[in-house]
């Protein structure tokens, strides 16, 4: 059995008696109320999955033992997607030696680490393994956070103005609406995929689509609306040609990634003023015109990067004085508004090269999966990235807090037997 397949099994450990099975239900009730905790405070997903992963390490402890769990993490860990990922964050980590604020690329690199070991402990505990009820449950909890921001939205944010509590601008809804997005995937997938499925959980999986296209259209968020619309094509073309969908993501994965340096440029000078006018002012010409400000960055510190983190004050680092004055205001903008283009501008082509191989790992990994499990997983890993390519800053923890939740509600996927292959 080659590593692929290995890496796909998943470890489990015996139940425990009452107390285990106690602590698994509050790790569990806390991973469904992740949608909703998004709609009421809208960075809150890393604090969930970091309660979440108390009960469930206990529980695993509790049945067998603290060395069992550290094995699982460090069998985890020692899979070639595992180093590809640890080899990055002590890459990150070290890059924020030459950072011009150490203290604050501290705090970034740390709100990126800690969402991913959480996901990685809840993994390792075995304990995780999603059931048709607990499907049910995160389904019907997105569809009410779908709702009660849709219904805010639609009133103009009465409720919140009434209570005196966040802030009253609609914006505010975009990282629910890209957290109901990124959480339905693999629960649309379950539900209509049970073991003698019934009606109603297809029924109920059509709904929550619903829900979630209907709230990313009436939100603010372009890059939810691109998600929804990259997601369900991909879910559609590589169910039907999946080796073929495969390696088209895989290419246009490469590209991105590539060409990140000189986005700005390519996109001023190829993209058709009628597509950009179609923008919103953020999303058209001045993402272009930030994009070609760190692009500056990255070419001026082409290698190594400016050091993690320094996005967010990017105007005040030393490297601003390399970059055209022209371009240097929008070096303010807190982060590119790429993924690609900020692992490069922080942490050079190490950083990057270091990312497309974990990208390509994971692409490898669902190679080996049947059409039926693969479809969804490259939908998700597409609609994330591509909004990824033009959202919010890479390393906001509740952006990765909620990719990790979404890998954990998808459970290992069944590998086809030796030498079988779809598409």
């Amino acid at each position: 059995m080659s590593q692929t397949r290995l890496a796909d099994r998943q470890e489990t450990v015996p139940d425990g008696g009452p107390l285990p099975s106690r602590l698994i239900g509050i790790g569990v009730a806390l991973m469904v109320l992740m949608p909703m905790a998004m709609w009421l405070a809208n960075r809150s997903s890393t604090l969930v999955l970091g309660l979440a992963v108390i009960p469930f390490v206990a529980a695993a402890i509790a049945s067998g033992g603290a060395g069992a769990f550290a094995g699982r993490i460090g069998r985890l860990v020692a899979t070639p997607l595992g180093l590809a990922l640890a080899a990055f964050l002590a890459w990150a980590l070290i890059s924020t030696l030459w950072s011009h604020r150490p203290l604050a690329s501290l705090r970034a690199w740390g709100e990126l680490t800690l969402p991913v070991v959480f996901a990685l402990a809840i993994t390792a505990s075995g304990r995780f393994r999603p059931q048709p009820a607990w499907l049910r449950a995160l389904a019907l909890a997105i569809i009410l956070a779908c709702l009660l921001a849709m219904v805010e939205l639609a009133s103009g944010l009465s409720q919140r103005a009434a209570l005196g509590v966040g802030k009253l601008m609609g914006f505010v809804f975009n990282r629910p609406a890209i957290t109901a997005l990124v959480l339905a995937v693999p629960t649309i997938h379950g539900l209509w995929n049970l073991p003698g499925t019934r009606r109603s959980d297809r029924i109920l999986a059509i709904v929550l689509a619903l829900a979630v296209a209907v709230l990313a259209l009436r939100s603010e968020s372009a890059s939810a609306r691109l998600g929804v619309a990259v997601c369900a094509v991909c879910w559609g073309l590589s169910a039907l040609w999946p080796r073929l969908t495969l390696t088209a993501a895989g290419c246009a994965f490469l590209l991105a990634m590539m060409v990140a340096p000189v986005l700005g440029i390519a996109a001023q000078n190829w993209l058709p003023s009628l597509i950009l006018n179609r923008f919103a002012v953020m999303t058209g010409q001045a993402r272009i015109d930030i994009w070609q400000s760190f692009g500056e960055v990255a070419r001026a510190r082409p290698i190594v990067g400016a050091g993690f983190g320094t996005s967010a004050t990017m105007q005040d680092h030393p490297v601003a004085a390399e970059v055209a004055p022209a371009h240097r205001p929008l070096l303010a903008a807190s982060h590119p508004h790429d993924m690609p283009l900020q692992a490069w501008a922080e942490t050079g082509a190490v950083g990057a090269g270091i990312l497309i191989v974990v990208g390509l790992l994971l692409l490898a990994r669902l190679r080996h999966l049947p059409a039926r499990e693969m479809a969804p997983r490259l939908a998700l890993f597409a609609g994330t990235f591509a909004i990824a390519v033009v959202g919010h800053g890479a390393w906001q923890g509740w952006w990765v807090a909620v990719l990790g939740g979404a890998i954990l509600w998808f459970g290992p996927g069944k590998a086809l037997p030796q030498g079988e292959d779809h598409g």
